[in-house]
C-alpha cells in the first residue's frame, strides 16, 4: 500500500511503532484532528490502530525504499516509537534523516541509546519512562506539586498548587524569585491562565502556579511548601 502526504494547513505526522507509547502518541494526535500515519512491522499492530488513524502501514521502517514509498519525507513530525530494537531505532533514525524533510522525534530506552541519537541527529530525544518516573516521584514527595516537566538537564517546569500560606498575598509579596531563583510565567485560577502575571496580582484558593527554574532550585521551592 503506498500512501503519499500532501502538505495541508494542519499538520501531519506519522509514527512508527505501534506499541504502548506509539499507539498513545497516534491515538492522541488523531483524537486532535490531526492526519496520522501509522507505521508498524506487525501487521497485527496496525491492524490494532487501523480504525483510529488516517492510514495504517505494516513495512520494515529499516527498509530506505520502503519508507521513501511511503512519501515519508513530504510528513511534518515523524515520530520513531520503536520498542526494544534499539537497533532499528537507530537505522530508522538514520535512514529518515538522510532522506530530510520532517522532524524526526524518537524514543530512547535509556541515557546512551539517547546520546547516540542526538549525534546521529535526531531534532528531539524523549525519555518517557525515565520522564513518567521523575512525575510520579515528584508527586509522591510534594502533594502540592501537580506536574513536573523537565526542559533540560538543568531546568524543569512545575505547577505548583497555591497553599494557604500562599491566599491573599500577592507574587511581590511572597519573591519567588529572590528566595527561590524561580520565574512564575503563568497562574491558573480554574479554566482560566493568567500569562505573565503583575507582582501585585494576588494568590487564592485553588490557583497554580506555573513555575520555572533550575532544578536544585525548584527542589527548595518544592520542600518549601511541601510542609504546607
Amino acid at each position: 500500500m503506498k500512501v503519499m502526504a500532501h502538505k495541508a494547513a494542519k499538520k501531519q505526522y506519522a509514527v512508527i511503532g505501534m506499541g504502548r507509547f506509539g499507539f498513545s502518541v497516534a491515538n492522541a494526535l488523531s483524537s486532535m484532528g490531526f492526519d496520522v500515519l501509522a507505521i508498524d512491522s506487525d501487521e497485527h499492530s496496525t491492524q490494532a490502530v487501523s480504525n483510529i488513524v488516517t492510514h495504517a502501514v505494516t513495512a520494515d521502517s529499516t527498509d530506505e525504499e520502503a519508507l521513501r514509498a511511503l512519501g515519508i519525507r513530504n510528513f511534518d513530525v515523524v515520530v520513531v516509537a520503536i520498542g526494544e530494537d534499539i537497533q532499528a531505532s537507530i537505522l530508522t533514525t538514520l535512514i529518515l534523516k538522510d532522506l530530510g524533510g520532517p522532524l524526526i522525534v524518537v524514543k530512547a530506552q535509556n541515557e546512551l541509546h539517547g546520546k547516540v541519537l542526538n549525534k546521529i541527529g535526531a531534532d528531539k530525544v524523549i525519555f518517557p519512562e525515565r520522564d513518567m518516573g521523575l512525575r510520579v516521584a515528584h508527586h509522591l514527595t510534594s502533594p502540592n506539586i501537580l506536574d513536573y516537566i523537565e526542559l533540560s538537564d538543568e531546568y524543569s517546569i512545575v505547577e505548583l498548587k497555591a497553599t494557604k500560606a500562599m491566599f491573599g498575598q500577592n507574587l511581590k509579596e511572597l519573591d519567588i524569585r529572590a528566595r527561590f531563583g524561580c520565574n512564575v510565567m503563568a497562574i491558573k485560577r480554574g479554566t482560566k491562565m493568567n500569562i505573565s502575571p503583575a507582582a501585585s496580582d494576588k494568590l487564592a484558593d485553588g490557583d497554580i502556579l506555573i513555575i520555572v527554574g533550575e532544578k536544585s532550585d525548584l527542589t527548595k521551592l518544592e520542600l518549601a511548601y511541601s510542609e504546607e
